[in-house]
C-alpha cells in the first residue's frame, strides 16, 4: 500500500489522540515510513467533539457503520466495551478491512472468534495499545522474544491501582483516602471498579498469555482479586517483613498448564517492579534463552496510547510483522489453566484477634495441622477491626490448604474479623 485510507470510531480521549497525531504528524509519519497514511473518515455520536478537533466536515459521521461500510482500508476502533464495538470489528473484518483497536475487554472474551473471521478473511488486526498504553510489549511477546520459550510473565499493568498503592505506600493512608485523590487527578473513574478489583489488569494478562503460549485464555480463566481489602496496618507490616504491595498480573506455565492470575501480592522491596511507582506500569518477561527482559512506561493515557495505535496503522501499512502468532490464528486452541486451588505460594496472613494470652498459639497449631510452615509472625498491641492484628508470613503452601486452615481459624472465639490472604511472589 502506498495509500492507505483510515477510519476512526469512537473519538473519546484515545480516538482524539490518534486523529491529532493523523492530522498533526502525517507528514512525519510518510517520511518514515514511505507510506501516505489518510485520515478519511471519522465516527463519533459527538460530532461537535470530532468538529473541535479540526477534522473537516465531509470526513465527519455520527455513526460506525458508515466506516465500516466505506472503502477505508483500516478501521480503528475506539469505542471501547464488548457489544457495539464487538459489531463493529466483526463487521470490518467480514468488509476485508484491517482493523486497530485498543480495546482489551473484547479481545480477552471474544479474541479466538475475531481472530479467526481476520484470518479467514485475509486481513489482521493490531491491538499493541490494549495492554501497557504505549508500552510495546505485545510486540516485544509477538516478535522480539519469538525464539524464547516464555517461562514467566510479572506485570504491573494498571496505573490507577498502582497509584494508589504507592499513595498508600508513601503517606500512609487509608485506600479510600488514596482513591479520593486518584479521582481527584483524574486518574480514577467515578466507578473505579474496573481498575481496583482487578478487572482492568486481568484483561490485558489474558492476552500476553494467550500470546506467550499458545492458546487462547479468557477473562473468565484469570484469577482475580483487587485491592480494597488492603489496610495502611498491611503496608506497614509488609514494610518490616522487607516488602511492598502492588496489584500483580502473573502467567507462568507449570506441569502441561498456565497460572493466570491478578491480585495484590507482597514483592521483595529490592525486586525491579517494586520501584515502579505512581501510575506508570511495567512488564517482566523471562525468556529461557534472552533471561529477564523489562517494559516499562506510560500505560495509559491519552498520548502513550494514541501513539501505540497509529504505530499499529502504520505497521499495517508498511506490511510489518503480524498481528498475532500464527499458532493461534484460526486455531481454536485453548491452554489448560490451573484453577486458584492448584496455585502453590507464600502467603502474608493478617488475623484480627482478641487481645489475649494463647491466641497465637491457637492459630498456630491449626496451621500445624495443615502443614503450613511460618515463616514469620508478629502480634501487636494495637487496636484495629475491634482486635488487635496478628500477621504471619509462611513458607510455601498450596491456595487450597491454605483456604482451608483460614476458615477453620476464623471459627475461633478469639477472632474478630475474617482473615485477609495475600500472597508473597518472592
Amino acid at each position: 500500500m502506498d495509500s492507505v485510507k483510515v477510519g476512526v470510531v469512537g473519538c473519546g480521549t484515545v480516538g482524539s489522540g490518534v486523529v491529532k497525531i493523523l492530522l498533526e504528524n502525517g507528514r512525519l509519519i510518510k517520511e518514515r515510513t514511505g507510506k501516505e497514511i489518510e485520515l478519511t473518515l471519522v465516527a463519533d455520536r459527538n460530532v461537535e467533539r470530532v468538529r473541535k478537533l479540526g477534522v473537516p466536515e465531509e470526513l465527519i459521521v455520527d455513526d460506525g457503520f458508515a466506516v465500516v461500510e466505506s472503502d477505508v482500508d483500516i478501521v480503528v476502533e475506539l469505542v471501547g466495551g464488548t457489544t457495539v464495538a464487538k459489531d463493529i470489528v466483526r463487521k470490518a473484518l467480514e468488509n476485508g478491512k484491517h482493523v486497530v483497536s485498543a480495546n482489551k475487554a473484547l479481545f480477552a472474551s471474544f479474541g479466538e472468534e475475531l481472530f479467526s473471521i481476520a484470518a479467514k478473511n485475509g486481513v489482521s488486526i493490531r491491538f499493541e495499545a490494549s495492554v501497557g498504553g504505549g508500552i510495546p510489549v505485545v510486540k516485544a511477546l509477538n516478535e522480539g522474544l519469538i525464539a524464547n520459550k516464555v517461562e514467566k510473565i510479572l506485570g504491573i499493568i494498571n496505573g490507577t491501582a498502582n497509584f494508589i498503592l504507592t499513595e498508600m505506600t508513601e503517606r500512609g493512608i487509608s485506600f479510600e483516602e488514596a482513591l479520593e485523590v486518584a479521582k481527584e487527578m483524574g486518574y480514577a473513574e467515578a466507578n473505579p471498579s474496573l481498575d481496583v478489583d482487578g478487572i482492568d489488569a486481568a484483561h490485558k494478562i489474558a492476552i500476553l498469555a494467550s500470546i506467550a503460549y499458545g492458546g487462547w485464555i479468557t477473562i473468565d480463566d484469570v484469577y482475580v482479586k483487587g485491592i480494597r481489602e488492603i489496610t495502611p496496618l498491611d503496608v506497614d507490616f509488609a514494610h518490616e517483613f522487607g516488602y511492598k504491595i502492588k496489584l500483580l498480573a502473573v502467567a507462568k506455565p507449570d506441569d502441561g498448564k498456565v497460572e493466570v492470575r491478578v491480585h495484590p501480592a507482597m514483592l521483595p522491596e529490592g525486586h525491579i517492579l517494586s520501584s515502579v511507582d505512581g501510575v506508570f506500569n511495567a512488564c517482566l518477561i523471562e525468556g529461557d534463552f534472552v533471561g529477564p527482559t523489562l517494559y516499562y512506561g506510560m500505560g495509559a493515557g491519552q498520548k502513550p496510547t494514541a501513539s501505540a495505535v497509529v504505530a499499529d496503522v502504520a505497521d499495517i501499512a508498511c506490511g510489518r510483522g503480524s498481528s498475532v502468532p500464527v499458532s493461534l490464528l484460526g486455531r481454536g486452541a485453548r491452554i489448560p489453566v490451573k484453577r486458584p486451588g492448584e496455585f502453590v505460594s507464600s502467603f502474608y496472613l493478617r488475623f484480627t484477634a482478641v487481645d489475649k494470652p494463647g491466641v497465637l498459639a491457637k492459630i498456630s497449631s491449626i496451621l500445624g495441622k495443615f502443614n503450613i510452615s511460618i515463616k514469620m509472625a508478629l502480634q501487636k498491641s494495637i487496636e484495629f477491626n475491634g482486635g488487635v492484628p496478628v500477621v504471619m508470613t509462611t513458607h510455601e503452601a498450596a491456595f487450597e490448604t491454605v483456604k482451608e486452615a483460614i476458615a477453620e481459624i476464623d471459627e475461633l472465639d478469639v477472632i474478630v474479623k475474617p482473615t485477609f490472604l495475600c500472597m508473597i511472589e518472592e
